[in-house]
């Protein structure tokens, strides 16, 4: 076992001298090999310095055209893709409070009186924030128009974590496969709205419309869980009157 030796400690021994001699042969041969492979390393350096030069040099210059595509052109892009939505997004709007809904759904589709409608914002500005605002009002506006393939193309093009549109983008695409009589494709997308966020809002309605098509499918099981939870996780909310009745009937169906 090795000993500790004072600093200054002069071997006695043969045994002793022979210790000494391997201990300073080891240290040696490790700060060799250290400096073997500092050689080495600054060897490599000064033969790939041009292509390590070049390597920073092309990094620093996409550091930069990121820096400068974000501030001269993407953030202006959006701020005038907003500014031409404003019309679109009016139109849209007053549709939805029922004023000459169709014509006006139609307007913030394709434009008006000038102005870009959201079909040209896609478009025109794609890439940018405001494009894929104008998804969701497309889709919006033709599920109301009852176009509900068009409905489908743009809501699924729409991606947001908000926590209202998210979860009706999603459900609107769910009504949509309702009208187009596909049941499993609509079941599906409301159990994603109503698990894209839970709100007292959004996760009752779709809870209560997944559970609605999962009966239709003769999905009772998964139906009665969507009902139950309606009832003890939001019982004030609307779909939650006469949850009673809708309950019976699916325990009635298992």
């Amino acid at each position: 076992m090795a000993t500790y030796k004072k600093r200054g400690y002069k071997p006695k021994t043969q045994k002793e001298k022979v210790e000494v001699v391997e201990e300073q042969s080891t240290t040696a041969e490790v700060f060799n090999t250290l400096d073997e492979g500092a050689s080495k390393t600054e060897e490599w350096v000064v033969k790939n310095q041009n292509y390590i030069i070049g390597a920073i040099a092309v990094i620093a210059l996409v550091v930069l055209a990121v820096m400068g595509y974000n501030k001269y052109i993407a953030e202006p892009q959006q701020k005038e893709a907003m500014n031409e939505m404003y019309q679109a997004k009016k139109y849209f709007e007053d549709a939805a409070n029922g004023v000459s809904s169709d014509s006006l759904y139609t307007m913030s589709l394709n434009g008006g009186e000038g102005k870009f409608g959201m079909l040209d914002i896609i478009n025109e500005y794609g890439g940018t924030q405001a494009a894929n605002l104008a998804n969701y009002y497309a889709g919006m506006a033709y599920l109301n128009l009852k176009d509900y393939q068009n409905a489908v193309t743009y809501l699924s093009d729409f991606s947001s974590d908000d926590k209202m549109l998210g979860p009706i983008a999603k459900g609107g695409i769910g009504d949509a496969f309702v009208q187009l009589e596909q049941p499993e494709d609509a079941l599906g997308y409301y159990e994603q709205a109503f698990k894209a966020n839970v709100n007292d809002f959004t996760t009752p309605l779709y809870l209560m419309k997944a559970a609605r098509v999962a009966m239709d499918l003769n999905q009772n099981t998964k139906a009665l869980e969507y009902l139950t939870r309606i009832k003890t996780e939001f019982s004030d909310s609307d779909e939650a009157k006469n949850i009673d009745v809708l309950i019976g009937k699916a325990e009635a169906s298992l």
